[in-house]
């Protein structure tokens, strides 16, 4: 077998449809579009969600709750995911982002105590969990919030 000898496998490629070529293309004339309407239209279709003139679901359904604008979202990390990092580290969100524990920041980070941690950390975000920071400190760290 060489570079000049290869072929598709018989019958994976097709040839494109060439609408609008003549009535003996067989797609001719409308095009494959049927007779009038919407959709056979340039630029013609519905759009997402319609039912036919029906009342959609969306208009049917009561409008419920509320979304607060000024809502403060943390990227949460346990003490865990803490034991990776070598004693004297400063832990800080833009390490964590930066390898990858944290995805996006958000509007801070918040440190939970699920776990334990058992090297002496500097640690730094925008909140703690009670039960975070005095286990960091049990454990010869120390905690700053940002």
């Amino acid at each position: 077998m060489k570079l000049h000898s290869l072929k598709p496998a018989e019958g994976s490629r097709h040839k494109k449809k060439r609408v609008g070529r003549g009535t003996s293309s067989g797609h001719g004339k409308t095009s494959g579009r049927g007779h009038k309407g919407q959709k056979a239209r340039s630029g013609g279709g519905v759009r997402p969600g319609f039912e036919g003139g029906q009342n959609p679901i969306y208009r049917r359904l009561p409008k419920r709750g509320f979304t607060n604008p000024n809502r403060v979202e943390y990227a949460i990390i346990n003490l865990d995911t803490l034991n990776r990092f070598p004693a004297g580290t400063e832990v800080t969100p833009e390490l964590l982002v930066h390898q990858g524990i944290i995805k996006n920041l958000k509007d801070g980070l918040k440190v939970l105590g699920d776990g334990e941690v058992n090297v002496q950390l500097t640690v730094k975000a925008h909140k703690f969990s009670r039960s975070a920071a005095e286990k960091i400190v049990a454990a010869g760290g120390t905690t700053e919030v940002i």
